[in-house]
């Protein structure tokens, strides 16, 4: 509820085919809080990666924020206004932040450490990483 179900289809056949993880012989449910109808692509990574993460019983680790437009090849596209995304992250408690690498950043923003992808499959590798940092 609140997002395209054809976007989802989408963002489930991309994970499919970039880390094998398959949904096809699943239920997937998402449902956006509030009643909010969410048309923005920056949702396409945090829906993907909760997917993923719903479908393998593997939390996403704590006080990550997560931003990105997905490509149905796999790759991350940039977003507009990374870095206001990432000041209202930081005000809110978050302490990392995944965003595509194709975002450029014109400085850092104090208090959060930000990890770049530039595909589906090395955000799925960094969210491994960061939870055997953990």
């Amino acid at each position: 509820m609140g997002i395209d179900t054809s976007r989802v289809q989408m963002l489930l056949a991309v994970l499919h085919r970039h880390s094998g993880v398959s949904a096809f012989d699943q239920n997937v449910y998402v449902k956006i809080v509030g009643g909010v109808r969410l048309n923005e692509p920056a949702a396409d990574l945090p829906v993907l990666l909760a997917a993923h993460s719903s479908l393998c019983g593997r939390p996403l680790p704590a006080g990550l924020a997560v931003f990105g437009e997905v490509g149905l090849a796999g790759e991350l596209r940039a977003v507009q206004d990374a870095e206001t995304r990432l000041r209202e992250a930081a005000k809110l408690g978050f302490t990392h932040a995944l965003l595509p690498s194709q975002c450029r950043l014109k400085k850092s923003v104090p208090g959060i450490e930000v990890i770049s992808a530039a595909r589906v499959d090395s955000a799925l590798a960094a969210m491994r990483e960061m939870r055997q940092a953990a």
